[in-house]
């Protein structure tokens, strides 16, 4: 039976995956904070704010606000928190539009909020007040824009058909806007929606209806709403229409010069997020393009000063290439210079703001007099490979660099076996051929499989295919890069996974915006941020549940492997997501693979199956839940293993529960969910001084360094065979002591220590015992091993460079 509306004090049941995700309900938004700013435009801004108002401060640095209060399950009503004896683990912040849970244990402070008087503008309406309620939300067929009333349609699915609600608003407030069932549909339902969802046009009609628009108080209400919603330039345009409406308000025209202020203010940290998205050519149109009028002349300041230091930068660039090949010209041997010639222009194609840095030492030594020529160009050509910092002025190891860099490229391009061998030899016989030095040169080469240019229409938007499981069709996936992407720079990544009814370009449109074809650019949050997205086609045709299956895991990360070698991404900040289904896939993916993921945000997933078994494993895996309070019970359906987490010591996790809403995408909260992504404590920890993982399917086998292999049947449950329930997972650890020495404590048969100097010292014996037994085996860096880990894994920030096997083999 599909829920949809159920009287009050019945059961709420889940809402099946037929139609889930197959609407977005709302746009894009801006951030939601209170308006304090606005305190010193308006004299009615008075003091007078709820006291049980509260700033709840994570030790992430993530912050929330609301009125608070504590919990000891999830599974009590969050209304009327349970009373008696124990521990309250479990903070809950209400702030009008969501309930947020977090962990007590994880807050690090939690002060008074600064009591600011809120504009709230009610909305009279014809309201149905009693009758049946809406405890489930069907799934979405389709939501009607608002009228100049306030008034909207409403049309989810029912168990025998279509049903139509009409919703009015009742109440407008900075944060969020009160939409309740209209009595003509006779059906008591309350939710909300984010006050920055709703356009403009749509909110001044609706409060003008409601004031009195000759009155130039309530006018003023408008512009004041505006500012607490830090929602400028809707503020001013107000304002000005209602000082030209009304003459007598002239005197606050001062008033919108600051208004003008904080616009420029809001500028200005747009043009720092660009700037740091790695987006300078747009960064340089808005400096060029800020607004003087009404500005303050420090601002200007700042402006002069951030295009100055482009200029610089541009000088820069013009400086070097005139230094280096002026150099290269000092050098006497003509053999010699024309050897340096093809990395001279590789240099002079691709030198940019984001490679700068690398020619820093030739730059400054440039006009050192006890340099020659030829260490100068040393200088800038293991600059320029290595990375900054890592420069040397030898010219013989600097020009073996150049052939080692392509002998990688070669290796890690090439299908065949013997094509492989042959680079490696070639490799093994150059001097810059040390494992040192090949991993700098792989950290600082572009990604070493060549991508032709999209034929998908969409500016940055790849539709890509890679080889599957043996026997098996081959995986295909959508990548969407960001503006003014440059192989040269590392970003961060989002793996999206789209629900039943829903398809990955829908997904890709969630988190980067829609296309526009008259700017031939997305402007959506990972656009603006500089995220790359992934969203693979993982689903079978027609899929209606998530299998837990080996295809669905391979679909996933074999997609994301291959985007790693084809784009720049950063893989200590990878967050994996997904919605209703695909959400589901998300929740147990991350915690079959945690090693992989910055961060998990499962969007309307429910936790079932090996999800409730490996609730172990994401101890050090960020994660971020988000769903609605008429979702069929999604809060007490996961509540089991929401507790868990909550409960646990070290657990980062946050539960969001939207007032009233149902089985939808929440794009009200994706503002909130890059803040959170973009704290600097959600990185990922590839080298964890302990391992520990749970584990049952044979392909949850690889936990960060520690690979495990011939897991006992016993403790295998395979997805088609369902019977996880009855089995135990087994539990692996292992641990880097400080004596440069790993203790492995494992059921497997077989394994594999994977080493990097990032965890131990390479310049000291290394030693590796299992089960207490010490293994034997001689361990050493290796080219071969760096080339390999990074062909198969793609992680070119973290590769290893030794292994250690066991069983040892023995000697005959």
């Amino acid at each position: 039976m599909t829920p949809y509306l159920i009287k009050a004090g019945t059961q709420a049941c889940k809402v099946p995956e037929s139609n889930a995700g197959a609407t977005h309900m709302f746009s894009v938004a801006r951030p939601n904070r209170p308006g304090r700013v606005a305190a010193f435009l308006f004299a009615v801004m008075l003091v007078g704010g709820d006291p049980q108002a509260a700033v709840v401060t994570m030790k992430s640095g993530m912050q929330f606000e609301g009125k608070i209060a504590e919990m000891r399950s999830l599974n009590e009503n969050p209304l009327n928190p349970g009373s008696g004896e124990g521990g309250k683990p479990i903070i809950i912040i209400d702030d009008g539009l969501r309930r947020t849970f977090v962990r007590e244990l994880e807050a690090a402070n939690i002060g008074e909020s600064p009591p600011v008087a809120e504009e709230k503008i009610k909305i009279r309406q014809q309201i149905a007040d009693s009758g049946q309620r809406v405890v489930t939300v069907g799934p979405i067929l389709r939501v009607t824009r608002f009228n100049e009333f306030g008034r909207r349609t409403f049309s989810m699915q029912g168990p025998r058909g279509q049903i139509d609600i009409i919703q009015a608003i009742t109440e407008i407030t900075p944060k969020y806007v009160r939409v309740q069932g209209h009595r003509a549909s006779g059906l008591v339902w309350d939710m909300r929606i984010a006050t920055s969802s709703v356009p403009r046009d749509i909110l001044t009609s609706v409060i003008r209806r409601e004031i009195d628009s000759e009155n130039p108080d309530d006018r003023l209400r408008i512009v004041r709403l505006y500012i607490q919603a830090e929602r400028y330039s809707d503020a001013l345009l107000e304002l000005d229409q209602a000082i030209k409406d009304f003459p007598d308000l002239k005197h606050l025209s001062d008033q919108a010069d600051r208004l003008r202020q904080l616009l420029a203010q809001t500028l200005l940290r747009e043009i720092e997020l660009r700037r740091d998205a790695g987006q300078h050519q747009r960064v340089v149109a808005l400096l060029n393009g800020f607004p003087e009028k009404g500005i303050a002349g420090v601002t200007l300041e700042t402006v002069r000063d951030t295009l100055g230091e482009y200029q610089k930068r541009e000088q820069q660039y013009e400086q070097i290439l005139e230094l280096l090949s002026a150099t290269i010209e000092q050098i006497a041997d003509e053999a010699t210079r024309e050897r340096l010639k093809p990395i001279y222009e590789e240099i002079q194609a691709e030198l940019s703001v984001h490679t700068l840095v690398r020619m820093a030492d030739f730059l400054r030594l440039s006009d050192d007099s006890s340099l020659k020529p030829d260490q100068k160009v040393s200088l800038a050509i293991s600059g320029w490979l290595l990375g900054s910092g890592e420069a040397i002025d030898n010219l013989a190891v600097a020009s073996s660099f150049v052939e080692v860099r392509n002998e990688v490229r070669n290796y890690l391009q090439a299908t065949r076996t013997h094509e492989r061998d042959e680079s490696l030899e070639r490799m093994r016989g150059l001097e810059g051929g040390t494992p040192s030095y090949v991993a700098k040169l792989i950290a600082n080469m572009k990604p070493p499989i060549e991508t032709q240019a999209s034929e998908t229409g969409v500016s940055g938007l790849y539709e890509l295919t890679v080889p599957g499981l043996a026997d098996q069709a081959a995986f295909s996936y959508y990548v969407q890069l960001p503006p003014e992407y440059s192989p040269y720079r590392r970003y961060p990544c989002i793996v999206t996974l789209n629900g039943a009814g829903s398809s990955p370009q829908q997904q890709i449109d969630w988190w980067a915006g829609g296309y526009n074809e008259e700017t031939s650019t997305r402007h959506g949050q990972a656009a603006r941020r500089g995220f790359i997205v992934v969203a693979p086609k993982w689903q079978k045709p027609h899929q209606r549940e998530y299998e837990f299956s080996l295809r669905e895991h391979a679909s996933v990360l074999f997609s994301l492997r291959d985007a790693i070698r084809r784009m720049s991404i950063d893989t200590d900040r990878v967050f994996l997501s997904g919605h209703s289904m695909g959400g589901d896939a998300a929740w147990d993916i991350s915690l079959s693979h945690p090693d992989l993921w910055a961060g998990l945000i499962p969007i309307v997933a429910n936790a079932d199956r090996y999800i409730r078994k490996y609730s172990d494993n994401c101890r050090t895996l960020p994660m971020y839940f988000v769903g609605g309070e008429r979702d069929g019970g999604w809060l007490n359906e996961n509540g089991t293993e929401f507790d868990r987490y909550l409960r646990r010591a070290k657990y980062d996790i946050t539960i969001v529960q939207y007032l009233g809403r149902g089985h939808e995408h929440f794009q009200d909260e994706i503002q909130r969910i890059f803040e959170w992504m973009d704290l600097s404590s959600h990185r990922r920890n590839f080298f964890p001084r302990e391992v520990e993982a749970l584990t049952m399917r044979p392909w949850d086998s690889y936990f960060w360094w520690l690979e495990i292999d011939d897991i006992p049947a016993p403790a295998i449950a395979i997805p088609a065979e369902d019977r996880e329930r009855d089995v135990k997972p087994i539990r692996t650890k292992a641990e880097i002591l400080d004596t440069n020495r790993i203790t492995v404590s494992a059921r497997s048969g077989r394994g594999t220590v994977w080493l990097s100097p990032e965890m131990l010292s390479f310049e000291r014996e290394i030693a590796v015992s299992v089960n207490g037994r010490s293994l034997r085996q001689e361990i050493a860096a290796d080219i071969e091993t760096i080339l390999e880990d990074v062909r198969t894994r793609g992680d070119r920030q973290h590769p290893f460079w030794a292994k250690a096997d066991w069983p040892e083999r023995r000697s005959r």
